[in-house]
């Protein structure tokens, strides 16, 4: 199944079903810029999740890689994928992103989806702040989730 992109609010997934949104957090335990807000405004559960988990309470380790599932109603949960090693910072040469933590997320993400028979759904995960190239993560989506089958949805806002 090819990524299919859309206009929209990932926050807001379409469909019905079991639905799972993911999106690329930090090692540091910083929650507080890009899509982590969005989530953060429409629901508590995620930050909370994820604070708690990056101090070092949760049932997998805090480390690159390594996913947080939380669920935020019916149906739908959201992934927290450890895909950055820190923030990006001013005339910083490398960026945060780590490409090999994602792949390494999404198989966790592509395990429970097709457990549950769940519909992916995500913003430009690890583009944006995380400095990711879109192109290279949409390979690694393509690769992990789209070729087993798996229906990914990636929302652009307006």
């Amino acid at each position: 199944m090819p990524l299919n992109y859309v206009q929209g609010d990932a926050t807001k997934p379409f469909g019905t079903g079991n639905r799972i949104i993911t999106h690329c957090c930090n090692d540091r335990g910083f929650w507080n810029a890009g899509f982590v807000k969005a989530l953060s405004n429409r629901w508590s559960e995620p930050e909370r999740a994820y604070r708690q988990w990056s101090a070092g309470n949760g049932q997998v380790p805090f480390a690159l890689g390594n996913v947080q599932f939380v669920k935020v109603e019916t149906g739908v949960c959201v992934a927290n994928i450890i895909g950055q090693a820190g923030i990006a910072i001013r005339n910083q040469t490398t960026p945060p992103v780590r490409y090999d933590a994602i792949r390494k997320g999404l198989i966790t993400v592509r395990d429970l989806a097709l457990t549950y028979n769940a519909s992916i759904h995500m913003p430009r995960m690890g583009a944006r702040l995380a400095g990711g190239q879109w192109e290279v993560i949409a390979e690694i989506i393509e690769s992990e989730l789209c070729n087993y089958g798996l229906q990914v949805t990636v929302y652009d806002l307006n």
